[in-house]
């Protein structure tokens, strides 16, 4: 339950509805959480969360219904509405996740889930924007081979928060902080079409960089330790889920307990 003010706002689904009544919320979310920070499979479970099954089926059910995106969509503009989302320097990168065997064999292909082969072997990538403080404001899955750079466009994209009043939601940082890997003439006129202010390095074949900024890029240090916090989640550090839309689910949840 979130607060707005003195006024309780739920964002989980009521106990009561047209079809069979839930099970109480709190043993069920219980139970994924432990999932997400042990990697243990649903069978293993314990007992006293109550049914792997219906554990289960609630995680994927909610990611269905985009239950756990409006949670975190809903902190993020609670921490706007209070001042403290910092839209001036957002941070991006790229990680490497090693995907499990058990992870290969989605109807459709790999290549639709978000499933490659980089120099680590069978992989994910995950792409990340934070915020000023290095909170996670929006992540994008690709193959684990995939450039950085490609993303970039999908990720700036990504992540729109609603404001107060009638204005238009927000999605633009004032700055954005990248490593050499964003360095391209084509990420850096779609930042200043935007007016984003670019704080990347150039790399050696691209001449001096007279408006470099180093002492904005000392702080990308925050979305790196941002990615080992995420990491610190078993069922993130390894994916073990066929599809995509699953392992993204962990991921949303990773970052609504980050924000919390």
């Amino acid at each position: 339950m979130i607060h707005s003010g003195n006024v309780p706002l739920p964002l989980l689904p009521p106990l009561l509805g047209l079809g069979r009544p839930y099970l109480n919320h709190r043993p069920i979310v219980s139970g994924i959480l432990w999932v997400l920070r042990t990697g243990a499979p649903w069978r293993d479970v314990p007992e006293r969360f109550g049914k792997w099954t219906t554990i289960a089926s609630r995680f994927r059910r909610w990611i269905a219904q985009g239950i756990w995106q409006q949670v975190w969509a809903e902190l993020q503009r609670q921490a706007d509405l209070e001042g403290q989302l910092d839209w001036s320097m957002h941070f991006v990168d790229g990680t490497v996740v090693r995907a499990h065997h058990c992870a290969a064999g989605a109807r459709g292909g790999q290549e639709g889930e978000a499933l490659g082969r980089s120099r680590g072997g069978f992989s994910t990538k995950i792409h990340l924007r934070a915020e000023g403080q290095g909170k996670p404001m929006a992540f994008v899955l690709s193959g684990g081979e995939r450039h950085e750079s490609k993303y970039l466009q999908p990720l700036m994209e990504t992540g729109a928060v609603i404001r107060a009043g009638r204005g238009r939601p927000r999605i633009r940082p004032d700055r954005l902080v990248g490593d050499k890997g964003y360095s391209y003439t084509t990420v850096r006129k779609y930042l200043h079409a935007r007016g984003i202010r670019v704080i990347i390095p150039r790399r050696k074949d691209q001449g001096s960089d007279i408006c470099f900024d180093p002492i904005a890029y000392k702080e990308r240090n925050k979305v790196e330790r941002l990615i080992n916090r995420f990491k610190s989640f078993r069922r993130i550090a390894t994916r073990y889920d066929k599809r995509a839309l699953s392992y993204g689910g962990w991921l949303t949840l990773a970052a609504i307990l980050l924000w919390l």
